[in-house]
């Protein structure tokens, strides 16, 4: 054996070795750079109208001209859809199909979608975080697995701007296993798959942890300081946390400067009228709910929006807001008892008609 012979043997299976250890690994996941990105969510949620749009109602602008729904909150200035995601609910509003096709079709009209995971076949909220029905009775390993896999897809297929790990997480999520008041380690753990399984999969897509409220968030934010994501997420309704908007915004602002994090109102509304247009109890209907010098009215509805668009203009790193239940019109028809518990607090009257509080969305 001559000395090049020799030398590689040596070196041969060394670079080979190298060479596939440096292509099996997996690149580094590429996370967004927040803050390169100016842009301002004017954002609506409306999961729910694929479901209201087989009732075929008929949808007026503010100039009382028929118009496409969609159409009419995209030249009103809305630029975001809020969509929830159900791993496997008993209907198919709100499973991954609809919910896939819906987004689709958003997205080529201009919209930026924004995904809300709630891992749970039905509603997801302080309260209520019922883990998949398929998901039960797994071990702490394998449930990771399904979180990853399940959001991976979710990922890949549907391609959102914007995606929460969880919706209102205040007290844990996939019950029991990830309840911070009994398994706050799994709690992170948790989160932390969710949050790898979208970097593996997306370069562009930003993450949000929501929180509902203003009980101390930022003790729970400093819980999973930590964690890689890219928002917080707040819920604000006054009827619930707190009828003071100057308390939220020094609540947000004191939020900022301990997180360090963009800030964006993941939900909010407010009612145009504590009237009913269906048998459905409303949710909001008392004046005790109201902002003070803030009342049920079109004129009040559209002045609390300027208001909350405002304060997140204002706020370091605050990045937009979000309308809840934009679309739960009484679409069931006015003697449903079964309806929209929304319809007061919709962007459009009782009679279908656009209301003032969609100009805070254009906004400069």
């Amino acid at each position: 054996m001559n000395r090049i012979s020799f030398l590689l043997v040596l070196v041969l299976p060394y670079m080979l070795f190298y060479s596939c250890s440096k292509e099996d690994k997996e690149p580094d996941p590429v996370i967004p750079d927040v803050n390169t990105d100016t842009f301002f969510i004017r954002g609506a949620d409306i999961s729910a109208f694929p479901k209201i749009e087989q009732s075929n109602p008929v949808f007026y602008n503010q100039n009382n001209e028929e118009q496409d729904f969609i159409t009419i909150l995209k030249n009103s200035g809305v630029n975001t859809a809020r969509i929830r995601l159900w791993v496997n609910p008993d209907e198919i509003h709100s499973g991954f199909n609809e919910v896939n096709e819906f987004a689709t079709n958003l997205a080529s009209q201009g919209f930026r979608i924004w995904l809300t995971l709630h891992y749970s076949d039905t509603w997801a909220d302080p309260g209520n975080q019922n883990t998949p029905a398929d998901w039960q009775n797994l071990s702490s390993g394998a449930l990771k697995d399904s979180v990853y896999h399940y959001t991976q897809r979710v990922v890949n297929i549907i391609d959102p701007d914007y995606i929460q790990i969880g919706n209102e997480i205040n007290g844990g999520i996939l019950f029991p296993y990830g309840q911070i008041s009994s398994n706050p380690d799994q709690f992170f753990e948790i989160l932390k798959t969710g949050v790898r399984a979208v970097r593996d999969a997306s370069s562009k897509a930003k993450i949000i942890i929501h929180y509902a409220g203003l009980n101390n968030p930022s003790y729970f934010f400093g819980e999973i300081s930590t964690l890689s994501y890219d928002f917080i997420g707040i819920s604000y309704y006054p009827a619930w946390h707190g009828r003071s908007l100057e308390n939220l915004k020094a609540q947000l602002e004191s939020l900022y400067e301990s997180s360090k994090k963009p800030i964006v109102i993941a939900e909010t509304a407010y009612p145009f009228t504590l009237g009913w247009n269906d048998w459905t109890n409303n949710i909001i209907g008392l004046e005790e709910h109201l902002v003070p010098d803030y009342d049920a009215s079109p004129a009040g509805q559209k002045k609390f929006m300027n208001k909350i668009s405002e304060i997140m203009k204002d706020l370091n790193k605050g990045k937009g807001y979000c309308y809840w239940g934009a679309e739960l019109i009484a679409f069931d028809g006015p003697t449903s008892s079964n309806g929209s518990p929304w319809e007061n607090q919709a962007l459009f009257d009782f009679d279908n008609k656009a209301l003032p509080v969609l100009d805070a969305f254009s906004q400069d």
